[in-house]
């Protein structure tokens, strides 16, 4: 398989993932304090969208790709 091919397949995928779920959500654990043997840690939930326009550019430039990789 060539490289250009697997960027456009992983374009594409990214793409629809993006429009189907809109954005991810992860855990970033912060530290607030350390006292002694006494260790507070925070976790944090932080959300990231995705927006259309980058899930329709995605697919967009997957299948422009992929046009391309058939052509030559």
């Amino acid at each position: 398989m060539n490289i250009t091919k697997l960027i456009a397949i992983l374009c594409i995928v990214g793409g629809l993932l993006g429009l189907m779920y809109g954005g991810f959500t992860y855990t970033k654990e912060t530290h607030q304090a350390d006292i002694g043997s006494l260790h507070l840690a925070v976790d944090e939930k932080k959300h990231v969208n995705v927006p259309v326009w980058a899930g329709v550019g995605g697919i967009a430039f997957g299948i422009f790709l992929l046009a391309m990789y058939r052509k030559t």
